[in-house]
């Protein structure tokens, strides 16, 4: 029997399941638990987990695409798994939520990436995620005090391009992207632009473009952490194909995509109507873009966790 499992609350079995095959093959036994989930009528949570845990290291896996329930969630099964005995509780959350509050940009606004932080310490007993939205915190453990570990899709992302895209153009849509893009391009071996935007509403951008001619012959590949809207990413293609230049892939870690409403497209809709060639996220978030695996960036990640455990709190 396994000493080590996964717990699955956001649906993403698939990715659990690739990451217990990994984790078995790296010498550490991993199942993927069974759990019943639903809502009652009134909208509480209801929970069933019928194994035998006592004693096992359990993997919480849960990204936190649209979170309050998610984050509720995590509250009660920590405490219903050190309830029933575990030896540990560990949280690996491909995407990160409540890190955009990071100061009260305006008077009485609710400091939430800390207090969500609070709950995760007072729970787990590590924290893994992918490329978190760090902006004022240079780093996790300015407000995790539980070990916790910020992956990087960079390397996957550049691997991903040397391997499937040919004569790629790496571009960064923006100053700030400047040194993600150029990670990724020195992974896939491959040049990259960064181009400059002006932003005048959420969805007003003008996007500044330098001469690419020289690029005509290439497959250009705008690289970003978040899609939400995509309307960066929109304006860049349109930019670029208005240049002469090949429609651009669209490569993103975190396929958050704006919902659309009645009579307006969600925000990959909107994007596929577009000038560009694709959409490929990773599986952080599943969504039907996904196409760049992170579990072999998870796995050693748990593996060095799962080396290293705290003292389990009581």
């Amino acid at each position: 029997m396994a000493d080590t499992a996964i717990l699955v609350l956001d649906g993403h079995q698939s990715l659990a399941q690739t990451l217990a095959q990994q984790l078995t093959a790296s010498g550490r036994e991993t199942e993927v638990l069974s759990l019943e989930t639903r809502h009652f009528p009134d909208g509480e949570l209801y929970f069933n987990l019928p194994e035998n845990i006592a004693g096992k290291d359990i993997i919480v896996l849960c990204h936190l695409h649209q979170p309050s329930d998610k984050a509720l969630a995590l509250w009660f099964m920590a405490g219903h798994l050190r309830d029933f005995g575990v030896r540990s509780v560990g949280l690996v959350a491909p995407y990160l939520a409540y890190m955009r509050q990071d100061i009260r940009f305006n008077p009485g606004e609710c400091l939430t990436s800390k207090y969500f932080a609070e709950l995760i310490n007072q729970r787990f007993d590590y924290l893994i995620t992918v490329d978190p939205h760090l902006h004022r915190y240079h780093n996790l453990n300015e407000i995790y005090s539980i070990p916790a570990e910020a992956l990087h899709a960079t390397d996957i992302i550049g691997d991903y391009l040397k391997t499937q895209v040919k004569n790629p153009l790496v571009v960064g849509p923006d100053e700030e992207s400047e040194q993600w893009a150029s990670e990724v391009a020195a992974v896939a071996g491959c040049d990259f632009l960064v181009l400059r935007k002006t932003r005048s509403g959420d969805r007003d951008v003008a996007i500044h473009i330098p001469d690419v001619q020289r690029y005509a012959d290439h497959q250009p590949v705008l690289v970003d952490d978040i899609i939400s809207t995509g309307r960066t990413m929109l304006r860049t293609a349109e930019e670029l194909v208005a240049q002469g230049l090949n429609q651009p892939l669209c490569i993103g870690v975190h396929a958050v995509f704006a919902e659309g409403g009645e009579g307006v497209p969600s925000a990959d809709e909107e994007m596929r109507a577009g000038p560009i060639a694709g959409i490929v996220t990773s599986n952080c978030i599943p969504h039907v873009t996904n196409g760049i695996d992170v579990s072999q960036l998870l796995t050693p990640a748990v593996l060095s966790m799962l080396a290293n455990l705290p003292v389990a709190k009581a």
